[in-house]
């Protein structure tokens, strides 16, 4: 009896959280967004919501509507105001660690 192969990807799952200042704000203040890579979604998201939490902002983020916009949209994103005008972005993408290398349009060599 022969057993299908199940196909999986060669890399393993990565969580990349970005924040980034966008707004009529980041005009008057530059600054570069901030990107960090976390292994667990849940870690991910705990250190989200902590940091948000840290600096008085509503906790408006949550593992549910994280994970159900990576895996409709595969990336989650969360937009954060005063008084109307946009301050920051954060966004949750998931990332593939080491891919499998295509073949890098080699061809194999002629001459034996």
């Amino acid at each position: 009896m022969a057993e299908k192969a199940v196909l999986r990807p060669t890399g393993r799952v990565i969580y990349e959280v970005s924040l980034q200042h966008v707004g009529s704000l980041n005009a008057l203040r530059q600054r570069e967004p901030t990107t960090i890579y976390f292994s667990n979604l849940r870690k991910a998201v705990d250190a989200i919501t902590a940091e948000l939490a840290f600096n008085n902002w509503p906790p408006r983020v949550n593992y549910t509507a994280v994970y159900r916009g990576i895996k409709q949209r595969e990336f989650y994103s969360c937009d954060f105001d005063v008084a109307g005008t946009r301050v920051f972005r954060v966004k949750v993408v998931s990332r593939i660690l080491n891919p499998a290398l295509p073949r890098l349009g080699i061809d194999e060599n002629p001459v034996r």
